[in-house]
């Protein structure tokens, strides 16, 4: 794999600095300035046609005058002159350009026209561009300072991605004051054309970056954000702080549920499907950083701490019960050991107060015992400087305690100068440290947080519910005759319709339009009964007062049925005709009320939501939020996140409710709204849920024309492709599967790799190779469908364990019309036909995609590949100037 095409922003030879000047107080006096004291290596060239000389650099008077070959622009003059320096750079060939100027997309229509002119210039000439409106970009270890900022940056390991130049500013600031260095440092500005998506693949593959931090403000492409995320996040920590709280998906919501949801709680959501980390403040980003960065392992969020002050130990635990930590419950086992080492006036309870006069011998027999506890996740060592305190040799013994165990060990060295030589030993060491014990428990909080992201990150949901059946051609056929009736809002019976056929429990509905038609209804389904108003222009019935319950006589069903029409016709004169349901009044003594709903975010389109339900639902606010695909192990986290959650158990006289029936119900839930994106507002409020089972009383459904091209274009998270397994027989008889791959098969695909021999392995990877690091893993099995995809031949051996016999995957390229592929069969599997099923398999899923060519690089010596693909009708190019290896393109649209 050659270099990322980005690469020439971070680690260019050469750079012209566009708009230079002599000016001090100017934007390009500052940024070749920084150039200079950065130390760069390469060659910098000051463009200005008005002077000769800048800063002891000879200047030219454009960019077309510099002799050599200029591998990045950095542009920092008025916005007017813009396109024309981009026209410029172009002719020049340069293809890597930084817009440091304002007033373009952030300044109205004629800004955003002039921002169009810059980015139809730049599509023609292939160039890519950072900005514009931003503070530059920086790379320590490369010299590199396109800045105007102040002040020089340590080089370091944290990669620093920000969309604001003022913030990026006051972290890096910040960062200095706290001797923190950095390995990239982007202010993505208006982000015309470079986006986090694209700059967060650089990052994931950079061997100098072990952790990003991000602060975001608004997202342009969330499925291309989200995907840079994942891609980053499954190989390093990623902390992000977001801004600028959107309202708009949730001010025009229909239903009562959907109001409750903002894009806030959405965008959590979302970032924890990306297996990312939220913080809320700079000094909870580096917090996070600082723990995240020493790859500890939580199984859970149990903490101990072990403190040598009540004051402290008490302030801790405050902060763990505001933050979800959970104090660890210490084993018996424990206990007796804390008791016979440990004065006897120590707390006997977690917090573990060894009391002020703890030697450091006392501080490493507590420490010790815990980090045996199973019960124990993490452990915070909390110290004061007492009279009788050594904060530096307890500092070491806990160093040492940490080094013999997988579990982190946080400290919190309270005070200033008596424990200064103890801080500086943890800055040399695995001890995350802090300057109070609240930082150091939200640190530990972010890393119980990071662990549960990692997990939701592996799972890749199917659209469908596989233990359901669903009718999605039924639904969809009443959704769009109500559509053709000039509707958006279904009534009641037609969202129960749709509810069906998704396999959600409903009650029976009768529609009727007179006293008569409801007394029949009534005494058909039995009583009692619960009357309701079915007119789509009401979407709120209780607010009407257009619900009756538990009517249990023809009589009174027919008095209540004119009491309501009259009083509707009353204040909505032009309404000739009232429509209304008769249903059964659910009877469940058992039952607990709960809502389902769903709203389309305007960034992150489809957000399921789920807490306490009834007519209180907006004053118990009571949510938990889920991008669409959902399985069944977010299903259950989403749950646990409600206060509804503990109602669910058993409760004084109540049995436990039937959780299987609930979980099924949010995944069919989940599939209709992946399956139907005509589905814009849901709201089943309330749906009974029992030990028996679960019964959607009432609902309503909001729908509008979908105009999206291709299936699940609508949701940011692409489902497993469960539509693309295929299954053969080969020619000797042996059946095989070809289907996406999952991360599941990551032992398999390892093992697979390690078996091939050592010419396969050359053939595939191009070097030489003995295993597949666990970077390589991650990135081989955990894949963003949407833009790349690998397929896996298996067959099923006697034990059951699938066998694998050959893989095959592409990557979009930059242009987003071709992409870049890659084949290997297993030896003993040669010449069967596996490797022309899984290419053939590929082809398709790319063309369906909507790609245009399909290319790779094969060694010349590769004479099986070469045959293979001649036989598919590839041409074959030779590439200028390598003798080895040949590129291989076939244009998919022919």
């Amino acid at each position: 794999m050659g270099p990322h095409y980005l690469s020439r922003f971070f680690t260019p030879k050469t750079v012209a600095v566009i708009g230079a000047s002599e000016r001090i107080e100017s934007v390009g006096h500052r940024i070749l300035v920084n150039m200079q004291e950065a130390g760069f290596k390469g060659g910098l060239y000051p463009v200005n046609n008005k002077r000769k000389q800048i800063s002891g650099l000879k200047a030219y008077p454009n960019i077309d005058a510099i002799p050599d070959k200029i591998e990045l622009a950095i542009i920092a003059t008025p916005a007017v002159t813009v396109p024309d320096i981009v026209r410029q750079c172009g002719e020049k060939g340069v293809d890597s350009v930084v817009i440091i100027t304002a007033g373009f997309g952030e300044l109205g229509s004629e800004g955003k026209r002039l921002q169009q002119e810059v980015l139809d210039i730049a599509h023609r000439y292939g160039i890519r561009i950072v900005g514009p409106n931003c503070l530059g970009i920086i790379r320590p270890s490369g010299h590199l300072n396109a800045t105007f900022g102040s002040g020089m940056i340590k080089d370091g390991s944290l990669a620093l991605l920000s969309q604001s130049g003022a913030v990026c500013t006051a972290i890096l600031d910040w960062a200095q004051s706290q001797d923190i260095g950095f390995s990239t440092v982007v202010s993505m500005g208006g982000a015309a054309d470079v986006d986090f998506g694209e700059v967060l693949d650089y990052l994931a593959l950079d061997s100098k970056t072990t952790g990003i931090l991000m602060y975001v403000e608004g997202i342009r492409d969330a499925r291309r954000f989200l995907s840079g995320l994942k891609a980053a996040a499954r190989l390093k920590p990623v902390i992000l702080i977001k801004s600028g709280r959107h309202e708009s998906g949730s001010k025009a919501a229909m239903s009562h549920t959907g109001a409750m949801v903002g894009g806030d709680d959405v965008f959590d959501a979302a970032i924890e499907r990306a297996g990312v980390v939220r913080a809320y403040s700079i000094a909870q980003l580096f917090s996070a950083a600082r723990v995240l960065a020493n790859n500890y392992v939580v199984k859970q969020n149990r903490l101990a701490i072990i403190t040598n002050a009540g004051g402290p130990g008490v302030m801790s635990t405050d902060r763990a019960e505001e933050t979800g930590v959970a104090m660890a419950g210490l084993s018996a086992g424990s206990l007796d050991e804390l008791n016979k080492v440990l004065p006897v006036q120590w707390s006997h309870a977690n917090p573990i107060d060894i009391l002020g006069d703890a030697t450091p011998e006392r501080y490493k027999q507590a420490l010790d015992i815990c980090l045996k506890d199973d019960n124990v996740d993490g452990v915070l060592c909390i110290l004061t400087p007492q009279a009788m305190t050594n904060p530096t040799q307890v500092a070491e013994l806990v160093i040492e305690a940490a080094k013999m165990t997988r579990k982190p060990v946080l400290a919190s060295w309270t005070g200033g100068k008596r424990v200064e030589e103890g801080r500086a030993l943890f800055d040399n060491s695995t001890v995350a440290h802090f300057g109070t014990p609240e930082v150091a428990v939200d640190a530990f909080s972010f890393l119980a947080q990071y662990t549960q992201n990692q997990i939701l990150l592996k799972q890749i949901p199917s659209a469908e519910n596989e233990l359901a059946t669903p009718d999605i051609d039924g639904a969809r056929l009443i959704i769009e005759r109500v559509l053709a009736e000039s509707r958006e809002v279904l009534t009641t019976q037609e969202s129960k319709a749709i509810l069906a056929a998704f396999r959600i429990p409903v009650s029976q509905t009768i529609k009727v339009d007179s006293p008569k038609d409801a007394m029949i209804a009534a005494e058909t389904m039995g009583f009692p009964v619960v009357l309701k108003v079915n007119m789509f222009e009401f979407s709120h019935k209780s607010d009407i007062g257009g619900v009756r319950l538990n009517i249990s006589s023809a009589k009174d069903i027919s008095h209540h049925f004119q009491e309501m029409e009259n009083l509707i016709k009353q204040k909505y004169p032009e309404i000739d005709r009232v429509m209304m349901t008769v249903e059964p009044m659910h009877k469940s003594f058992n039952g607990r009320e709960l809502m389902i709903g769903v709203i389309r975010d305007p960034v992150f389109g489809p957000a399921i939501s789920f807490g306490l339900g009834g007519t209180m639902v907006e004053i118990l606010h009571d949510k938990a939020v889920g991008l669409p695909p959902l399985n069944e192990y977010m299903v259950e986290k989403m749950i646990a996140k409600t206060k509804a959650a503990k109602y669910l158990q058993a409760f004084r006289q109540l049995p436990p409710v039937n959780m299987k029936a609930l979980v099924n119900a949010l995944l069919n839930v989940s599939s209709m709204v992946s399956e139907l994106p005509e589905i814009v507002e849901l709201d089943i409020n309330p749906l009974i849920v029992d030990d028996r089972g679960v019964m959607a009383v009432d609902a309503r459904i909001k729908a509008c024309v979908s105009h999206q091209l291709s299936p699940y274009s609508h949701m940011t998270i692409h489902p497993y492709p469960h539509e693309m397994i295929q299954h053969y027989q080969l020619p000797n008889g042996m059946n095989i599967c070809i289907r996406p791959i999952r991360p599941e098969d990551a032992e398999m695909e390892k093992d697979f790799v390690h078996k091939l021999s050592e010419r396969s392995k050359y053939f595939r990877f191009m070097q030489a190779l003995q295993e597949l690091t666990p970077d390589m893993v991650v990135r081989f099995t955990q894949i963003d469908y949407d833009r790349e995809m690998a397929f896996i031949a298996v067959t099923e051996e006697q034990d059951g364990k699938p066998n694998e016999l050959g893989v095959g995957r592409y990557m979009a390229n930059p242009d987003g019309h071709s992409v870049e592929f890659a084949v290997v069969v297993s030896d003993e599997c040669h010449g069967m036909g596996i490797g022309s099923r899984i290419m053939k398999t590929l082809m398709q899923a790319a063309k369906y995609k909507g790609i245009s060519f399909f290319e790779g690089e094969v060694l010349a010596i590769n004479k099986p590949m070469l045959s293979l693909v001649k036989k598919l009708g590839f041409t074959i190019e030779p590439i200028h100037g390598d003798s080895e290896v040949v590129r291989v393109v076939k244009d998919l649209r022919m």
